[in-house]
């Protein structure tokens, strides 16, 4: 029997990545990532539309809305914090004014700027829709463990370093 296959016969592995402690290839990395987020995201996005009647990405919107000063946000500040396009953002707010939650303004200084500005209907709404999406995530979030700083500053880093340079 040559030596390589001696070394099969024994049960060691022809990939070197299938060892415990070896780094997994980057594709692995990713699809983890993507699947986590996906998971995650569809989720969340169910739980707020059977509890609040509201998207995932209508609740992030009202958020950043009602954390903004004066509860007013300009749409190109949604976006950006969405990291949605012109038209999502404006599709999503529209959906959030034809529900009574948010209002849209012109910019005193600028009238060219359309403001989103939270209505006490849409303060009520997120609300209440954070305690469900905050539990539930920090619920999901705690299968890492000890592992959560790590996590966390490491996906930190690769977002840093893959945001946009403008």
């Amino acid at each position: 029997m040559p030596r390589s296959e001696d070394a099969l016969a024994r049960g060691i592995p022809r990939d070197p990545a299938a060892l415990p402690g070896v780094a997994p290839r980057p594709a692995e990395t990713w699809l983890r990532i993507v699947q986590v987020h996906d998971r995650i995201t569809r989720r969340v996005d169910s739980a707020l539309h059977r509890q609040h009647d509201i998207s995932l990405t209508g609740f992030e919107a009202l958020r950043r809305i009602a954390e903004s000063p004066g509860e007013r946000a300009s749409m190109s500040e949604v976006a950006e914090a969405l990291g949605l396009s012109r038209p999502g953002v404006t599709s999503t707010v529209s959906r959030l004014v034809a529900d009574g939650l948010v209002l849209r303004e012109r910019g005193d200084a600028d009238r060219r700027v359309l403001h989103a500005t939270l209505t006490p209907a849409g303060r009520t709404r997120v609300t209440e829709a954070a305690r469900t999406h905050d539990e539930l995530v920090a619920h999901l979030l705690t299968l890492l463990g000890d592992d959560a700083a790590v996590v966390t500053d490491a996906l930190a880093r690769v977002s840093s370093a893959a945001r946009s340079r403008r």
